[in-house]
């Protein structure tokens, strides 16, 4: 869950449509909330400061968002993040207003921590298929991440399954429970396979010459 509060003050917008390249020239980003019983805004934020309010919070944290010469704030979610696809720079952001009575739905970083005994004596590998979990809470109640410790992968067969989740009684999973998150991926002792097995000298008689090579042909 959220433990500090994450402001963000914006600024009003008026320059729109194609105008807003000379903005992000000056290092101004043009960004846009709305939301359920409000007008939608254009307003806009100096890139750095933009840049490390989105770092601290993430899909999952709120932002207390304020509007410079306007009193109060609103509970927001960024929501859609436009990046340029020559540079690694903003071009636009959406924050969803939202109220902190009401339930939302937010997609969880799935996170792996620790080492799966499986793996390790096998020589293979742990592969995680699923990286976000799907769930609805109130705005405050979202929790920043899902942490599975890998230790609990004890043998070949082991698998993670979104039901085996651990969730506050006060989130719901929206992924379906029987999506698979991680597994084992078995290494070649697994399999069966020792190393230097295929040196192994014939048995006794060996392999027959091949016909081509018997005596009395020319």
């Amino acid at each position: 869950m959220t433990t500090e509060s994450i402001r963000l003050e914006l600024e009003p917008r008026t320059v729109l449509g194609k105008k807003v390249k000379q903005l992000r020239r000056e290092g101004t980003i043009p960004v846009h909330m709305y939301g359920p019983g409000i007008e939608p805004r254009s307003l806009q934020c100096e890139n750095r400061q933009l840049l490390r309010v989105l770092a601290q919070a993430g899909n999952t944290n709120p932002i207390n968002l304020s509007v410079s010469g306007e009193s109060g704030e609103r509970l927001v979610f960024a929501r859609e993040i436009q990046w340029s696809p020559i540079r690694s720079e903003i071009l636009h952001v959406d924050f969803l207003a939202v109220s902190a009575t009401e339930k939302v739905t937010a997609q969880v970083p799935i996170n792996l921590v620790g080492e799966s005994p499986a793996a390790r004596e096998t020589g293979g590998s742990v592969a995680q298929a699923l990286y976000n979990l799907d769930v609805e809470a109130l705005p405050l109640e979202i929790p920043n991440e899902v942490v599975i410790d890998l230790s609990i992968l004890v043998d070949t067969n082991s698998v993670v399954r979104a039901g085996d989740l651990e969730l506050d009684s006060n989130v719901t999973m929206l992924t379906d429970p029987e999506a698979m998150v991680v597994r084992v991926d078995a290494g070649r002792m697994a399999l069966g396979r020792v190393e230097g097995a295929e040196d192994e000298a014939p048995a006794e008689g060996g392999e027959e010459a091949p016909a081509a090579e018997e005596d009395g042909e020319d």
